[in-house]
């Protein structure tokens, strides 16, 4: 019933840019909060962004000043813009929903973003 579908992945140099998106559907549930996850090879999946219904967003550390995410309630989609990419953001990145309600959280398939010369 649920469908998340991700898109905005891919091959940039170091110090470029990238904008993932993310499109919710298939619930008559209220989304609440919407984050992105990565996950790089050998390595734990990590919290990236999160946004609140409310609009309110928390970084980790490792991306604070170069990572905006934003949402657009009417399209139920949440989008992560990336600035200033360096190496270590190379990973498989996931958009994850919390749904109002009783749904459990939601996935997406993931996509790779690949930063390299």
């Amino acid at each position: 019933q649920v469908q998340l579908v991700e898109s905005g992945g891919g091959l940039v140099q170091p110090g470029g840019s990238l904008r993932l998106s993310c499109a919710a559907s298939g619930s008559r549930f209220m989304i609440n909060a919407m984050s992105w996850y990565r996950q790089a090879p050998g390595k734990q999946r990590e919290l990236v962004a999160r946004i609140t219904s409310g609009g309110n967003a928390n970084y980790a550390d490792s991306v604070k000043g170069r990572f905006t995410i934003s949402r657009d309630n009417a399209k139920n989609t949440v989008y992560l813009q990336m600035n200033s990419l360096n190496a270590e953001d190379t990973a498989v990145y996931y958009c994850k929903v919390e749904w109002g309600g009783f749904l459990a959280d939601s996935w997406g398939r993931g996509t790779q973003v690949t930063v390299s010369s």
